[in-house]
């Protein structure tokens, strides 16, 4: 599952490092993501948008066993 949600978050990543942040994949246990945000993602007051209803919800339409993406 790790290896899909790499690939997924590969189609998130180039929206955001154009606005100059990234994602990192940290850990996937028991269809919860852990991610990190990096750049200018880390510090944004909408990260948690962004964690939430951009990743997350892109990756439980593409991967119905995720539960959940948590920001570490």
């Amino acid at each position: 599952m790790k290896k899909k949600v790499e690939a997924i978050l590969n189609l998130v990543r180039p929206a955001l490092q154009a606005d100059g942040g990234d994602v990192e994949l940290v850990d996937v246990e028991n269809g919860v993501v852990k991610v990190r945000l990096q750049g200018a993602c880390a510090g944004c007051p909408m990260s948690q948008m962004t964690l939430k209803n951009g990743i997350e919800r892109i990756l439980k339409e593409k991967i119905p066993a995720v539960k959940s993406v948590e920001g570490v």
